[in-house]
């Protein structure tokens, strides 16, 4: 019986190793196509359509992008707009965490109530747009960071995971004399690096793929974010719109330039992932458990 069960239990784990190893390949393959297709030439990515290895290794994608500085100017406001986004949006976002944490705050179900209505009903793209432009925000930065501050979701998971700390720590903390924001900034904060950890790869993801509010907000063409330019030299390479106005952005490239933009464009943000990743499983767990 024991055997029996060990023969069934092996086999249950060639299955799963089989099935977790052909989705892997089906996750990782485009990736690497993408990767390959970059370091090629175009007459190689047209002959062969799918390039894992490419048979001719080439820089010139790589040299034409980098021939200009409008790919550094992307990149430059991409970053920016993405740190100064996320250290904000995780001030803020922990304020608010931290206050609906305490169970002793008054009105704390009625402001719940208004936070998850949030995320099931919203004002819309054109109300969203008017507020935007009386606020005075229109060719601005603040237009790509303000409307995003604090995430609804991210902030109940924030909120969840304040609540385990043990409610001890807060009443040593206030006998040593702790106020409410001594408290968060010494006890709480430093206990959720986990939770930080995994919502500020939420917030950064969110703003490092800034598109729709910069097509929005931003009619100048300097002060488009890395994702803006990526959609126009795809367009462009695609044939669809050869307009004087994209042409003054970047020259029409060819299919290995596309793919070398999605790399330099992608690249940053994945390396940020891997100082995240062993709290980002943890963090986003124990945030959602208890409510």
């Amino acid at each position: 019986m024991v055997e029996d069960r060990t023969l069934s239990g092996r086999l249950f784990v060639a299955v799963n190793y089989t099935l977790l190893t052909i989705i892997a390949l089906v996750t990782v393959l485009p990736f690497i196509h993408v990767v390959a297709g970059s370091f090629t030439t175009n007459a190689e990515i047209a002959a062969k359509k799918f390039v894992l290895i490419p048979t001719v290794w080439s820089l010139e994608a790589y040299r034409f992008i980098f021939s200009t500085d409008t790919i550094f100017r992307a990149l430059s406001v991409s970053i920016g707009v993405t740190v100064i986004g996320t250290l904000i949006s995780m001030f803020v976002t922990s304020l608010m965490a931290y206050g609906l944490s305490r169970r002793d705050l008054d009105g704390r179900n009625l402001i719940m109530f208004l936070v998850v209505f949030t995320m099931l009903f919203s004002g819309g793209m054109i109300p969203t747009f008017l507020v935007v432009k009386e606020l005075g925000l229109i060719d601005s930065y603040a237009a790509l960071i303000l409307p995003s501050t604090i995430g609804a979701f991210n902030m109940i998971i924030l909120k969840n995971f304040f609540q385990n700390i043990p409610e001890g720590l807060e009443e040593s903390a206030k006998i040593d004399g702790c106020n409410d924001f001594g408290i968060l900034f010494r006890i709480v904060l430093p206990l959720s690096m986990p939770a930080i950890a995994t919502i500020s790869l939420f917030y950064a993801v969110t703003y490092w793929n800034t598109y729709l509010s910069a097509i929005l907000y931003l009619n100048d063409s300097q002060m488009w974010p890395i994702q803006v330019l990526l959609r126009q030299i795809v367009v462009l390479a695609s044939g669809m719109d050869h307009s004087s106005t994209l042409d003054s952005v970047v020259p029409p490239p060819d299919q290995s330039v596309k793919m070398a933009v999605i790399v330099v464009a992608t690249l940053p943000i994945l390396l940020v992932y891997p100082f995240l990743q062993k709290h980002f499983a943890k963090g986003a767990m124990l945030g959602s458990i208890k409510g």
